[in-house]
């Protein structure tokens, strides 16, 4: 029934929420997030190279123009997109999607900002944008050593990446954690 899918689409938002502070509160005491912000030196000439390389150079088998380290293991469109979502997507989708579920509590709250004419698309929206994400980062996934080696890497936390001469092996954070 609808109001089943209701009550499970507000605990699986509930479980985000959730997901999202304990990601958070691991990111700032571990000090991992500092992997989030991006080297202003060159910031735009970096991005730009890295768009081209997605739009065309991934197709012709260019080599990545970001090389991976243990330090440095986001590229600048992966730093922006995450910040995007952190700061922008995320907040949007907890916010709208608290006060339409507490409409039926504090009506005049969400009143207030437009009510479900103007909450809902938002809301909408923003879990299409979501999706987009998802698919597109499932798809650049499939672009690593192997069509599987970097889901792999998400899965077990690990990552061959070239040293040098020759590889070794590398602790990898979960991709899956940084959202």
């Amino acid at each position: 029934s609808f109001a089943y899918v209701v009550q499970v689409h507000n605990v699986l938002g509930f479980i985000l929420l959730i997901n999202a502070a304990l990601a958070l509160f691991y990111t700032v005491a571990s000090g991992t997030i500092k992997r989030f912000f991006p080297d202003p030196e060159s910031f735009f000439a970096r991005t730009f190279e890295q768009a081209m390389f997605y739009s065309r150079g991934i197709f012709a088998g260019e080599e990545h123009p970001v090389q991976k380290t243990p330090q440095n293991r986001l590229n600048p469109l992966q730093q922006v997109t995450y910040l995007a979502i952190i700061n922008i997507l995320l907040p949007a989708q907890v916010i709208t999607g608290f006060l339409i579920w507490g409409m039926q509590y504090w009506p005049a709250l969400g009143d207030a900002l437009g009510g479900l004419p103007v909450l809902a698309p938002i809301h909408t929206f923003v879990a299409w944008a979501f999706a987009a994400f998802i698919v597109m980062h499932i798809y650049l996934t499939t672009h690593g050593e192997t069509p599987l080696s970097g889901i792999k890497a998400m899965v077990t936390g690990w990552e061959d990446i070239e040293v040098g001469n020759g590889k070794a092996n590398q602790d990898s954070e979960k991709e899956t954690s940084h959202v």
